[in-house]
């Protein structure tokens, strides 16, 4: 059982949704994101997703890939990602952290090399938005023989025949896209992510997350209410953009994680 299996174990337990928060190493700088992010579980944060920065990401709306962008041109690197979960880990070993990048900085490490160091660093895992299931020797299931779950993104343009295949060798939970498109493009209605989620449940034991278009504690409760929780990425990233202080970063994080809480 990896951190991801039994977290969802003790929210269920509880009676509650998850609430995941995604924030990009290195932006605006390490030393910041760090801080940031050893606040995040105190903030109710049950999942940490953490960005590693990469040039060309094909997922990710302008809010991110300028996060990416100034993280890079602080020298932010896959090592330095890595180091920064094990300097996490060093205070907290219970809350559960996914990488989600792209598949380019791996290859270029070699994948048995990463997923030991992953492994090391208190990696759960991973999040790699470019690696279809027709690739999944590449790194989904070295990933699970790790120990380390592969989370696939389900999207509005899965469909039934295609949805088995995205299911295939996915591991602690399923991320459903809520819209068509970028990060922090448009919002998430749940009278359209319901039936989706449904959907998907209908095929799978997995939890199912929903992501993309959540920006405020009414969006995440209204959300979480028709999943097993929600994922918020750009209007964090927004706040840490904007130069807001690492404690009202915080608050805001706490204001999404308890609307996310009540659903």
């Amino acid at each position: 059982m990896t951190r991801i299996d039994a977290k969802f174990a003790s929210l269920k337990a509880e009676g509650k949704k998850a609430f995941v928060s995604y924030i990009m190493a290195g932006d605006p700088d390490l030393g910041t994101s760090l801080e940031v992010m050893k606040g995040l579980p105190g903030a109710g944060v049950d999942i940490i997703e953490l960005g590693v920065p990469f040039t060309d990401p094909m997922a990710d709306g302008p809010t991110i890939q300028l996060a990416g962008q100034r993280a890079l041109d602080g020298g932010q690197t896959l090592q330095k990602t890595l180091d920064m979960a094990a300097e996490f880990r060093k205070t907290d070993d219970t809350t559960p952290i996914v990488l989600m990048g792209y598949y380019n900085p791996i290859y270029n490490r070699g994948v048995d090399k990463f997923l030991v160091d992953a492994k090391t660093a208190g990696i759960d895992g991973l999040i790699v938005v470019d690696l279809p299931p027709e690739e999944d020797v590449e790194l989904c299931i070295p990933a699970r023989d790790a120990g380390i779950n592969f989370i696939r993104l389900a999207t509005p343009t899965t469909d039934d025949k295609r949805l088995p295949k995205v299911l295939q060798n996915t591991s602690g939970f399923v991320y459903y896209v809520s819209v068509t498109g970028i990060t922090g493009s448009q919002a998430a209605q749940a009278t359209e992510v319901g039936p989706e989620v449904a959907r998907i449940k209908a095929q799978t034991d997995l939890p199912v997350i929903v992501g993309f278009g959540i920006n405020t504690p009414e969006a995440a409760k209204t959300i979480a209410s028709v999943a097993d929780g929600c994922v918020v990425g750009s209007a964090i990233v927004k706040e840490i953009a904007d130069g807001k202080p690492v404690a009202e970063v915080l608050d805001f994080v706490s204001g999404l994680a308890d609307g996310a809480h009540s659903a």
